[in-house]
């Protein structure tokens, strides 16, 4: 009797994984597939955007500007790039993959499905993690092309790209769940991130700013999270390590938590 009643509760338990496990691998397979299928919009554009940045600022200005922190200026900006491609794909991702869901109408049979919120939601932002870490890939090849790319600690490196990757996928969730068109779907991109990767230290030391401005980009969390890759790289760092993971972390924590809290009050897909 008693062997009839765990087999009984056991099962139910074992079909509602397995049913969570195929609707989070079928996302992500679907993501993985839309990648790959336009990547001629997905991969390529950072690899052009990358090697003219490095034909430009990196050959003809970083001749002017010389060593940074210790390092030729083409050394210095290459893991602030390789992050900038991370950070606006991964959100590129999910907010146009989310918000093609809710204008396309079929975002409801997800929403009807037997999936919780919250692997819903994890299997949208690993479909941008993934389109994050593959353009940084082929930036990487591409900065091996121009400059010597050094590693200095690799954990941090593949610590500091994953957190940076969902941070920045749980933000264009975010995104996506408030658009109401696709005016408000490049308004962030476009008048919020893109200004603060540029003044997040990806050209530049932080050093070198007056007083005041370094105050103002301490402020910049992007800032934590480029120099904690670049430290990876080159063991140089303008903030300290341990309060750039913290923030990455929390930030990480919360912003999943607000996702699916969004989707379980039906916030954006219920209007």
């Amino acid at each position: 009797m008693n062997t009839a009643s765990v087999t009984t509760s056991a099962a139910p338990s074992l079909d509602l994984t397995r049913i969570r496990w195929v609707g989070y691998k079928t996302i992500v397979i679907r993501e993985y597939g839309r990648i790959i299928r336009i990547w001629g919009q997905t991969l390529v554009p950072s690899a052009v955007t990358a090697t003219l940045y490095f034909v430009i600022f990196g050959s003809l200005i970083g001749r002017r500007v010389g060593d940074m922190g210790g390092f030729s200026y083409m050394q210095y900006i290459a893991p602030g790039l390789i992050m900038m491609s991370v950070i606006t794909n991964s959100y590129a991702n999910v907010v146009s993959s989310f918000f093609g869901a809710k204008f396309g109408k079929h975002i409801e049979e997800l929403l009807v499905s037997p999936l919780p919120n919250w692997v819903i939601v994890a299997g949208y932002v690993t479909g941008g993690m993934l389109r994050g870490l593959m353009v940084g890939g082929v930036v990487t090849l591409v900065s091996v092309l121009f400059t010597d790319m050094q590693v200095h600690h690799l954990f941090i490196i593949l610590a500091a790209v994953l957190l940076t990757s969902l941070v920045f996928s749980l933000g264009g969730f975010i995104n996506a769940v408030f658009a109401k068109n696709f005016d408000q779907v490049n308004w962030v991109p476009s008048f919020i991130l893109t200004p603060l990767t540029y003044f997040g230290g990806v050209f530049y030391s932080v050093s070198l700013l007056p007083q005041w401005a370094q105050k103002l980009s301490y402020a910049n969390p992007i800032l934590y999270m480029v120099n904690a890759f670049r430290y990876g790289f080159l063991g140089v760092s303008d903030v300290p390590l341990r309060l750039a993971f913290a923030i990455m972390v929390v930030a990480a924590i919360a912003m999943f938590a607000l996702c699916v809290g969004m989707l379980n009050r039906g916030t954006g897909t219920r209007e």
